[in-house]
């Protein structure tokens, strides 16, 4: 995860932005016995990183099944919790309406954020199994840098429906179809996952020598770039256009969509309806607050006040703890969508 920081190249910071690396920092130590070498940019042998060690959070050890115990337990509350909201959306005609298409999309999305990293904490609170190897950190890497760029185009996908319901409430029906949907929704994953190949290949494409030590507890670009032995300029260029592209387009679309939702609602004439029609997109709405400030307070922070330790806490909230909030702002305030769940719930323990 970490977009915004890349369209700040030339510092570093805490997220996903690229470190400048001088000269003097691409001499790398000697190889170890087993280590393969490689030439580096001076010309000197290097050691090339084939396994890194996720630093994860060291406590003390009957903490750590504290933690195991902690985190399994929201894990699988986070499966039960999105697996229900996306039954209970496919099984109610009811419930086959463009809102709830999206709302499926970002549960089966929440599911994959969880999978993706959770495993392997679980594994290191409680094998103490902190190794991963180079191909497998790459590939969770890649699918969750997918997955944050998939976001940020569903949020906007979401916002414009919000829009249209508001703005153009008679029309809506025939401008938001059930294709309309389908369609917004695969290409926010095509974009998503499209973008982030193109990213991980240029960073699985560098020299990574000397330490292997990530300073978090999974594999995001920031602790994977600061081992790099080579010269980024050409990765921070791709990643800068990259991230704009796939962060401050989305963000534009949804900052202009409720731009007319405000203006809209205040030329509503009396109170009640002013708070009926922004009721509609409040659940939405703090979903993409709570997304945006996840991001600026993981990836948008002046070195000066850089924490590690702080930094793992709020990617472990966000990774961990925003997808059981996110289904609960959704539906806890429908009840529509509420009935329908107890419906589904009910029929499936029959």
């Amino acid at each position: 995860m970490g977009l915004l920081l890349l369209l700040k190249p030339h510092w570093e910071s805490s997220g996903l932005g690229v470190r400048r690396l001088e000269s003097a920092s691409w001499h790398c130590p000697g190889p170890g016995p087993t280590a393969p070498k490689h030439r580096g940019m001076m010309g000197d042998n290097v050691t090339k990183v084939s396994t890194f060690i996720l630093v994860g959070f060291p406590t003390a050890p009957g903490l750590q099944y504290l933690l195991f115990l902690l985190f399994l337990l929201t894990y699988l509350f986070v499966l039960v919790e999105n697996l229900a909201i996306i039954l209970a959306v496919w099984s109610s005609a009811s419930l086959h309406r463009p809102m709830y298409y999206f709302l499926s999309s970002m549960s089966f999305l929440e599911l994959w954020y969880v999978s993706d990293i959770t495993p392997k904490m679980l594994e290191g609170f409680l094998l103490r199994q902190k190794r991963i190897s180079f191909v497998g950190c790459m590939t969770q890497l890649y699918f969750f840098s997918s997955l944050v760029c998939t976001e940020c185009v569903l949020l906007a996908s979401m916002a414009y429906d919000r829009y249209v319901a508001i703005c153009h409430p008679l029309r809506y029906h025939v401008l938001v179809t059930p294709g309309l949907c389908l369609q917004l929704v695969g290409f926010s994953f095509v974009s998503g996952f499209t973008v982030s190949m193109i990213k991980v290949y240029f960073i699985s494409s560098a020299t990574f020598c000397g330490s292997n030590v990530l300073n978090h507890f999974f594999c995001d670009i920031s602790p994977i770039l600061k081992l790099a032995c080579t010269d980024f300029s050409t990765a921070e260029l791709v990643d800068f256009i990259l991230a704009f592209i796939i962060l401050v387009f989305p963000l534009l679309a949804t900052v202009l969509s409720y731009g007319h939702i405000a203006l809209a609602v205040l030329r509503i004439p009396s109170a009640t309806g002013r708070w009926r029609a922004f009721s509609t997109c409040a659940s939405h709405l703090t979903v993409v607050t709570i997304f945006y400030m996840a991001m600026i307070f993981m990836y948008v922070r002046p070195q000066a006040i850089d924490s590690r330790s702080s930094n793992k806490l709020i990617s472990a909230v966000y990774t961990v703890i925003t997808p059981i909030i996110n289904p609960l702002i959704y539906c806890l305030r429908n009840k529509e969508f509420k009935d329908t769940l107890k419906k589904a719930l009910g029929q499936t323990s029959q």
